[in-house]
């Protein structure tokens, strides 16, 4: 097979031997693959060796690998660390965010099945992050995952009924249907949970077309916010996959 190279995003890592290390990397062309890293912790006289010294979680680097999707685990031959996001590692709030980005990631997009717009928002989340607005920018890429892996809720019309749902109106959400309900609709389903309307509204707003070809700039939000979000897309999520995740829990 021919060597592959391309930029990539550490999702998980496990270390196999004294030396090596078995990898889950996001590759902007190829998508996300496994690879095993020989060597990865071995050092030369000169320094560190040709994965430099070893690849961490959320680490970005050029990366050079043997990349066959019919095969459970490549070779990842080089490894050029690009960003290694220190000022992330320094926050715990913002070192939860970044692991629970690169968790959905690898639970919501299949394997070799490239999304290079997934692993720019990842990417620029993971930058984000660590700033003030690490708030917004989490569910900013929240959003764009859901949306990017077709997972994404409904927030305009009830999911029962179709009935379109106020700015005003008092509403649920059902993870089971995948959406905001009505209250008229809500009795019927048992796992409906009271929403803020405000909230829905904030939700559709981050998910509305950019205005003009300028950066995206996100409202500036607070946990008092994006908690009550990120709870109900975490009840989202779990029910799509079927099983829990790892680091929900400490998010929200």
């Amino acid at each position: 097979m021919p060597l592959v190279s391309d930029r990539c995003i550490c999702l998980r890592k496990f270390e196999y031997s004294e030396t090596s290390q078995i990898l889950t990397l996001f590759s902007r062309r190829q998508g996300i693959f496994r690879a095993i890293a020989k060597g990865a912790h071995r050092r030369t006289k000169a320094g560190a060796g040709k994965f430099d010294g070893g690849i961490d979680l959320l680490d970005v680097g050029h990366a050079v690998f043997i990349h066959d999707p019919t095969k459970d685990l490549g070779t990842l031959t080089e490894w050029s660390l690009a960003e290694g996001h220190l000022p992330l590692r320094t926050h715990l709030r913002a070192m939860r965010l970044g692991l629970y980005a690169a968790e959905l990631t690898g639970l919501l997009i299949e394997e070799h099945d490239p999304h290079p717009e997934v692993f720019d928002a990842l990417e620029s989340a993971l930058t984000q992050i660590p700033g003030p607005g690490r708030e917004e920018a989490f569910l900013a890429f929240e959003l764009a995952l859901l949306l990017q892996a077709g997972y994404m809720p409904e927030w305009s019309a009830c999911v029962e009924c179709g009935r379109v749902i106020g700015t005003r109106d008092p509403v649920r959400f059902s993870p089971s249907r995948g959406g905001i309900v009505c209250d008229r609709c809500a009795p019927a389903l048992p796992d409906a949970a009271p929403f803020d309307p405000r909230l829905a509204r904030l939700v559709r707003g981050l998910l509305a077309p950019p205005v003009g070809d300028g950066p995206v700039r996100l409202p500036r939000l607070t946990r008092h916010q994006t908690d009550p979000i990120n709870r109900l897309l975490g009840d989202h999520i779990e029910h799509t996959l079927g099983r829990p995740t790892r680091m929900r829990p400490w998010i929200a």
